[in-house]
């Protein structure tokens, strides 16, 4: 194929994937209370998590500020949504794309690597969803300095907390496959990776604190233990792949 039939096939390629995303994101946009259930579920006690480590009765009080805040924000989550459900497809095109200046090897691998980095992603998204951004709502949400000051938390606030929380655990989730590759490449090992785990502690710590939206230091703690996790989890990975 010369350049320009390339090119051709990857518009196509691209429009087929807005196409899809489109449709799963209006979708998204009209299921908006089974939408919303999902998304507010973590600003009450009754949430699966809360229930596990029997926290407190809570309830969070949401508000809006803005005239078209509301709107903007059913538009932005549903956009979203689309994009995380029609993300298989997503990847699937860009394979197809790719997969005929691969060799069979190469193809085998790619597989593995899409597949593995797809898993890894929604695993962020879960552990996000399920245990960081519930944990981090239960304490800002309910820290008070006085029973006389009430807390007050915006829904925008609240929808970009837990969709910027969401995105970044995902894309902090592809550290073993990143690793892996790396290693697959011969450019890491994991005699270097245990060398430098207390290095490996800092730069984690910082990073932390870079991602993480709010800022305090609750969030940063519960954010680093899973990216150190990962970092252990690298370190095996490593290990394995060198075998």
């Amino acid at each position: 194929m010369t350049f320009w039939d390339h090119l051709d096939e990857l518009r196509s390629s691209l429009i087929r994937v807005l196409i899809v995303v489109a449709v799963f994101a209006v979708a998204a946009f009209i299921l908006k209370d089974e939408l919303f259930a999902l998304v507010l579920a973590p600003q009450d006690s009754s949430f699966v998590t809360y229930r596990i480590i029997a926290a407190e009765s809570f309830r969070l009080h949401l508000m809006n500020t803005g005239l078209t805040e509301q709107f903007m924000i059913h538009m932005r989550t549903a956009a979203y949504a689309g994009l995380l459900v029609a993300s298989p497809y997503v990847l699937y095109e860009v394979f197809r794309f790719v997969s005929p200046g691969l060799y069979d090897s190469e193809r085998r691998y790619a597989v593995w690597l899409v597949g593995a980095a797809y898993v890894m992603f929604v695993a962020g998204t879960l552990v996000n969803y399920f245990v960081v951004f519930p944990l981090t709502v239960h304490f800002l949400g309910t820290y008070q300095v006085s029973a006389e000051v009430e807390n007050m938390l915006t829904l925008q606030s609240y929808v970009d907390t837990l969709l910027g929380m969401n995105l970044t655990m995902g894309i902090v989730f592809e550290l073993p496959v990143v690793c892996a590759l790396m290693a697959r490449l011969g450019l890491l090992g994991h005699a270097l990776m245990s060398r430098y785990r207390r290095h490996a502690v800092v730069v984690i710590l910082i990073a932390a604190a870079v991602i993480t939206p709010t800022g305090d230091a609750f969030t940063l703690l519960v954010v680093s233990l899973p990216i150190y996790l990962l970092y252990e989890v690298s370190i095996w990975v490593v290990r394995l792949v060198e075998k």
